[in-house]
């Protein structure tokens, strides 16, 4: 039995989504070829639907597009922290965890206590503030991971957060479903589509428990 945890949030036509973008419209029809009945499907979506990365150029002119993404940035060790605070991740409760370098974080928030997808779209989301944003760009961390739609703030902090970490270089992860993810260790699997030249892109998410060394 596999120990991986999608933590991918299902798409559907209608699905919650940031304000001013394009409604998630996914259409099937039936087409015959050759004789044989043959489904095909269309999506029109923002690339920052559910579960998604955003490459540096999502806020940063000069920033790298998504087909610049690694296998480095999101494949690998990764921690989940809980966050505590019900409105925003500050410098002051990350400074407790001790980030390092290199470190890849994933954020579970009150956010996940909801079926958010399925939901009106939430104004008070938990976000990284900007100077939580600070904090781990000056800790060196090289992926940040939340469960909402932003890392930024709906009435603050938004341009400014994600300037401060795609500008360092820092890969974003949004949408993430961690309703069922306890904090602590993790291997991750983080695949984005590769769209040439965009600013972002629907991502899967696959974590799995790192087991303790035996000593």
């Amino acid at each position: 039995m596999s120990d991986w945890i999608d933590v991918t949030m299902p798409v559907s036509s209608g699905m919650v989504h940031w304000p001013g973008d394009a409604e998630i419209n996914i259409q099937q029809k039936q087409v015959e070829i050759d004789g044989a009945l043959v489904h095909l499907t269309s999506i029109n979506m923002s690339a920052h639907t559910g579960t998604h990365m955003d490459a540096p150029l999502h806020f940063v002119s000069t920033g790298k597009p998504m087909d610049s993404w690694t296998a480095e940035a999101t494949v690998g060790p990764v921690r989940v922290i809980a966050i505590d605070h019900p409105q925003a991740i500050h410098a002051a409760e990350l400074e407790q965890h001790n980030l390092q370098e290199g470190e890849r974080i994933l954020f579970r928030t009150s956010c996940s206590n909801t079926n958010w997808v399925k939901e009106p779209f939430n104004e008070n989301y938990v976000y990284i503030s900007v100077d939580g944003a600070r904090h781990l760009v000056e800790r060196g961390v090289r992926v940040v991971g939340v469960d909402y739609l932003s890392v930024g703030g709906y009435f603050q902090d938004n341009a400014a957060t994600h300037i401060a970490l795609l500008s360092a270089g820092v890969w974003v992860i949004e949408g993430l479903d961690l309703s069922t993810i306890e904090p602590g260790n993790y291997e991750m699997i983080c695949l984005p589509l590769k769209l040439a030249g965009t600013d972002g892109s629907p991502a899967r998410v696959l974590l799995k428990p790192l087991q303790p060394r035996a000593l």
